[in-house]
């Protein structure tokens, strides 16, 4: 018993149980102290974790990985970009920029919701090309229509031919506002108090919605469809309401990542927002149909601290930095394929043992009745 235990163990947290190894060999190979790789770790959680847990609803409701928080995260640039014209500086920029950014996620995550709604069973891959299709409208947006149509007043974010933002736009005015607002240094350590803070609502946040009459009513959506609809549940606009929690947090995501950064890439920022998000929190342990808090944590520091050391473990190793990009890459679309194979196996040994079931329920039904039919002769 305990060895099936252990073994279920190993197989669940294969991923996180690999990264932990792969991290406790580069660390040293990467020539890196500990205080500066501490330093690194508490700035990155402070930078990714807010978008990584905008990703468990979603989840809860039994819709899978989002891959269309990509979404919130373009609602967010159009809010910096517009307060960065603007020219709105502090909390009151980055307070500005959520609110403009909130209605156009909810819009966004209304519109990803119903498509999902008519792709049922493969919200994935439906959200994963939406992303794509509202990319399309994004780059049209910013590329031709802010300057020409959408007026711009700061000419120096727009491009030389009159319209078009800038492919960088400095965020300056906003550079780490959120996480200088409550400055903290231990030993040496400088810790985005702020920031974690916003963090910390977060996860209560999502603790709280769990046991509300929606939190219970998106877990019976995500258990079963047809039992949820049948107690009452509107299955549908319940979807539909945790794709538009996500965007919406996603969008805030977003914000808090970039002022981190202080500068904007107007067409690659949120390229990549949604695969590394899903990768931080497949490795903390999660799965396509479960995920937690914790998960999300130990995700995000697995992840980026093999980010920070595999470059240069890469340099000592082979002799070429590069390396460890390469690296980067192949785990973060590794790490996803990986996942969404072991789903697609799991969702397969599932309906076999239950058609089994069903076959063996049947043959005894049969078998029972042979019986009766006997004793009555």
């Amino acid at each position: 018993m305990n060895q099936s235990k252990t073994t279920r163990f190993l197989i669940n947290n294969a991923v996180t149980i690999l990264f932990v190894i792969l991290s406790i060999m580069s660390i040293p190979l990467s020539g890196y102290s500990l205080p500066y790789l501490f330093q690194e770790i508490l700035t990155r959680l402070g930078r990714n974790m807010f978008l990584v847990l905008s990703l468990l609803i979603p989840i809860i409701a039994g819709m899978g990985l989002n891959f269309g928080i990509v979404l919130g995260a373009m609602a967010g640039q159009i809010g910096l970009i517009l307060v960065s014209d603007w020219n709105i500086l502090g909390m009151q920029g980055i307070l500005l920029a959520a609110i403009i950014g909130t209605p156009i996620s909810v819009f966004l995550g209304w519109i990803c919701g119903s498509v999902m709604n008519r792709a049922k069973g493969r919200e994935m891959v439906t959200s994963y090309i939406l992303g794509f299709f509202i990319d399309g409208l994004y780059q049209l947006v910013v590329l031709y229509l802010m300057g020409s149509l959408i007026p711009v007043l700061n000419r120096a974010l727009v491009l030389s031919r009159g319209y078009g933002i800038r492919n960088a736009v400095n965020l300056v005015g906003i550079r780490q506002v959120l996480d200088n607002l409550l400055p903290l240094q231990i030993a040496g350590v400088r810790i985005p108090l702020a920031t974690y803070l916003v963090i910390a609502a977060l996860c209560l946040f999502i603790v709280w919605f769990r046991k509300t009459k929606l939190g219970q009513d998106l877990r019976a959506v995500g258990q079963d469809m047809g039992t949820a609809e049948a107690a009452g549940i509107p299955v549908e606009r319940t979807r539909i309401i945790a794709i538009i929690i996500s965007t919406v947090l996603a969008c805030y995501g977003q914000i808090i990542f970039l002022q981190n950064l202080g500068t904007l890439n107007t067409y690659n920022s949120h390229t990549q927002t949604g695969m590394f998000a899903i990768a931080a929190l497949l490795i903390g342990g999660a799965s396509v149909v479960k995920a937690t808090i914790p998960n999300a944590f130990i995700g995000v520091i697995l992840f980026h601290l093999l980010f920070i050391v595999s470059p240069m473990a890469g340099k000592e190793l082979v002799g070429s930095a590069q390396i460890g990009e390469y690296f980067r890459q192949f785990i973060s679309f590794g790490i996803i394929a990986v996942a969404l194979v072991l789903h697609a196996w799991r969702r397969r040994n599932e309906a076999e043992q239950s058609r089994s079931l069903l076959r063996g329920g049947g043959a005894r039904q049969e078998g029972q009745s042979r019986t009766a039919g006997i004793k009555e002769d």
